[in-house]
């Protein structure tokens, strides 16, 4: 709000300058004074006693001007503003942004200061927590400043702002045009999938994440990217995601290397699931523990790599010492016609007291 008093001193005398109403020299010399009078205020410190001088005379004036002939009103509209500059440094928003309307509608005054004015009315609406009022304020500013060098940036703005409301259909509404030039920063690609997301449009919040996504980007955006993917039912490219992000270095801690192999599992590739998890336990990254071994195995049997499957049932049988396992095990052997591991793998589940092995054994 201090760059927004500054910039607004500025606009004074500049548009007295420049106005097609030209003032009396008094009236020049007069707001001269106030705006070096406010400029001269230190910011954070300011003279609370000479900014209610301030804001007095200039009310004074605009009002004593209101009714006279063009110049005049234009003069009032000047006033109003440095009014508005006055009360901002105060902290008073809401009372600024009503000098700021009733600057606007003196009918002296020049479209394209009439626009300007209500960019700045919205803005202090909406640092004065009148959300609504300067949704609507942007919009009209938006409807009137089509090629504006700032009207993305207001879009922008308003975007925001709808989406802080909840309001994503509206969102949606005005975000589109921005999406279609590209370009976006971190901050406006995580807004844009939030309000594709929210708007129920996660499909295409997932398309612009992922042409969003490069060896730049950080490990927020891959994890949010392969998120979205889930949330729309597209296992595979969450875990293609993931992995991509696991090979530029994006994520590489113990828990990630987990996620990314129960991706690879529910994503359709098991085969890359269990030569994670061979790479994790080898790197000890991972625990040599039941579950592991038993998620490994799986993947493999999934994979239906037959040498590795087998192998990989083998070590967990071992180490559970489960006739469960061991059956489990020499099932599958028999059924890839691995006959002699299947009779040893069920003899030691038969040995554990396991029934349905002993019936399998017979078959031999």
């Amino acid at each position: 709000m201090q760059r927004w008093v500054g910039a607004l001193l500025l606009t004074v005398l500049s548009c007295a300058a420049t106005a097609n109403e030209p003032l009396p020299g008094d009236i020049i010399q007069d707001l001269n004074g106030l705006q070096s009078q406010l400029a001269n205020q230190p910011a954070g410190s300011a003279d609370s006693e000479e900014l209610d001088r301030i804001v007095s005379h200039a009310r004074a004036q605009s009002a004593r001007l209101a009714s006279g002939n063009r110049a005049d009103q234009w003069a009032s509209a000047l006033y109003h503003q440095l009014a508005a500059s006055a009360l901002v440094r105060q902290g008073e928003h809401l009372a600024a942004a009503d000098e700021l309307t009733s600057a606007r509608q003196r009918p002296s005054v020049p479209d394209s200061q009439r626009r300007r004015w209500l960019r700045d009315e919205a803005s202090l609406r909406r640092a004065a927590g009148e959300r609504d009022t300067a949704i609507t304020l942007f919009e009209q500013w938006l409807s009137e400043s089509t090629g504006n060098e700032r009207y993305d940036e207001t879009v922008w703005q308003l975007v925001r702002m709808l989406a802080e409301e909840e309001r994503w259909d509206a969102a949606l509404e005005w975000l589109v045009p921005l999406l279609e030039k590209g370009g976006l920063s971190a901050d406006q690609q995580t807004l844009t999938n939030v309000v594709l997301r929210q708007a129920g449009d996660g499909e295409q919040a997932l398309s612009w994440l992922l042409k969003g996504l490069n060896a730049d980007s950080g490990p927020d955006a891959w994890r949010q990217a392969a998120g979205l993917a889930q949330q729309a039912g597209q296992l595979g490219v969450a875990a293609a995601v993931w992995e991509a992000a696991w090979q530029l270095g994006k994520l590489s801690s113990p828990d990630e290397r987990r996620t990314l192999i129960q991706l690879h599992l529910a994503g359709g590739t098991p085969a890359r699931a269990a030569e994670h998890l061979e790479a994790a336990l080898e790197a000890g990254q991972l625990p040599q523990d039941e579950e592991t071994l038993r998620l490994q195995a799986n993947a493999w049997q999934q994979a239906k790599h037959v040498e590795n499957a087998l192998r990989a049932w083998q070590t967990l049988a071992e180490l559970t010492g489960s006739a469960e396992d061991w059956r489990q095990y020499g099932q599958l052997a028999y059924g890839w016609g691995r006959e002699e591991q299947a009779e040893a793998a069920l003899t030691n589940a038969a040995n554990l007291g396991d029934r349905q092995a002993e019936q399998w054994l017979s078959y031999f």
